[in-house]
């Protein structure tokens, strides 16, 4: 299946871990990942990503012809170092975020992946990500 999204990537505890990133067309998914990128993040994938299923975990990759490049809004596409894969480890819904939202999920095909609500323009988006894939990655591990 294909999403219109992108997908970024921090090494958590010696694995990589995903950051779906969707939104409406021009909502600031590429602009949030290049800025990701600067805090320790990895691309995997800008504007579509393939995702899948494999022994109950959801995967992301970029089809072929985007691989290892990102849209520079105002610069054009730059080609970017990108991992080939990784399990996607949360989704984030670009727009308004609540100031204390409770625990959500949505089910992707299948599997259920923690869902953050972000505002992609917001200074501090990058480092509520990573602070995020921590958390959620942490709570994964205990089982809740």
């Amino acid at each position: 299946m294909i999403r219109h999204a992108g997908l970024i990537a921090r090494r958590i505890g010696g694995t990589w871990r995903g950051v779906l990133i969707e939104g409406a067309s021009g909502a600031g998914k590429s602009d949030l990942a290049l800025r990701a990128l600067d805090q320790g993040f990895r691309l995997v994938a800008d504007d579509r990503v393939l995702v899948w299923v494999s022994e109950g975990r959801l995967f992301g990759r970029a089809p072929d012809s985007l691989a290892g490049l990102l849209e520079v809004r105002g610069l054009g596409i730059a080609r970017v170092p990108a991992l080939r894969l990784c399990e996607v480890s949360l989704l984030v819904w670009l727009g308004a975020s609540e100031r204390m939202p409770e625990p959500a999920t949505e089910t992707i095909l299948g599997v259920p992946v923690p869902l953050l609500r972000a505002d992609p323009f917001q200074p501090s988006a990058p480092a509520k990500l990573g602070r995020a894939l921590t958390a959620f990655d942490a709570a994964h591990k205990r089982g809740i």
